[in-house]
């Protein structure tokens, strides 16, 4: 009877110490939902403004292109290269959370075969996934800032151009 006991203890401790990681999955999927969200307004605003560069060229198949236009025309390019380099900022965020999600889940799993069969040096694997996971979603963070920075960037360079 003592011994079944320490199991069902034992394996409510190896439960709980596989939720942490668990906990931590659920937080990169609130950031890569975050994520998803920036790269559909980012992709919507390159297709916008590449829609816009075409209906301008094609007004300068017809007749040269005002001054306007062609800060404009300008303006957009500009806007079109860094909103490029914004999109890769996302990619590089996404994969890193995405990594960090799947260190997380080794965890976890690390966490239950180490429990199972009693591997003791499996514990220092544990600790460096779950240590290389929470690297990997600061690493995304700070892509995610880099974006957040550019995209501010680029807002503050159109009302410029525009004054």
């Amino acid at each position: 009877m003592g011994n079944l006991f320490s199991f069902q203890m034992n394996a409510v401790s190896i439960i709980q110490l596989m939720l942490a990681p668990a906990v931590m999955i659920s937080a990169c999927g609130l950031l890569l939902l975050g994520m998803n969200n920036r790269y559909s307004l980012v992709v919507n605003r390159i297709r916008l403004l590449n829609e816009e560069k075409r209906r301008l060229l094609a007004r300068y198949g017809e007749k040269p292109l005002s001054s306007d236009d062609n800060i404009r025309l300008e303006s957009i390019l500009i806007q079109i290269k860094a909103l490029t380099f914004r999109v890769k900022l996302v990619r590089n965020s996404v994969i890193s959370y995405v990594t960090a999600v799947g260190l997380y889940v080794s965890t976890s799993l690390l966490i239950g075969v180490s429990s199972v069969m009693a591997f003791h040096r499996v514990n220092y694997l544990i600790i460096i996934t779950f240590l290389l996971g929470m690297i990997s979603l600061l690493v995304g963070v700070i892509f995610a800032g880099f974006e957040t920075k550019k995209g501010f960037d680029i807002i503050k360079y159109e009302v410029q151009s525009h004054e």
